[in-house]
């Protein structure tokens, strides 16, 4: 399997983390699965890390683009096999 990787400046790992985790909308807090009642917190501290949910976007991203392009190549192929000649007579007039 084949790595593909980028390399993010130390300057500036924080600022693309915390663009691409507002830009995708990742919560700070989840719901608290465990809470019940008051002794529970109701919601937690998110998991999945600014770094771990900008990784999913990336690989997100790179999914829907081949998805998108290959759909994008199987209509197109598609519309070039369709046989779009047709015959329709009207046997009344002769036509």
């Amino acid at each position: 399997m084949a790595i593909f990787s980028i390399e993010i400046a130390d300057a500036d790992i924080a600022r693309v983390l915390n663009a691409v985790s507002a830009n995708y909308n990742r919560p700070e807090t989840v719901q608290n699965p465990n809470w019940t009642d008051l002794d529970t917190p109701e919601t937690l501290e998110n998991p999945e890390t600014k770094a771990m949910f900008a990784n999913r976007m990336v690989r997100q991203f790179l999914a829907e683009h081949v998805i998108a392009y290959e759909k994008r190549i199987a209509k197109e192929q598609a519309e070039q096999n369709v046989n779009t000649s047709v015959s329709i007579n009207d046997p009344a007039i002769g036509l």
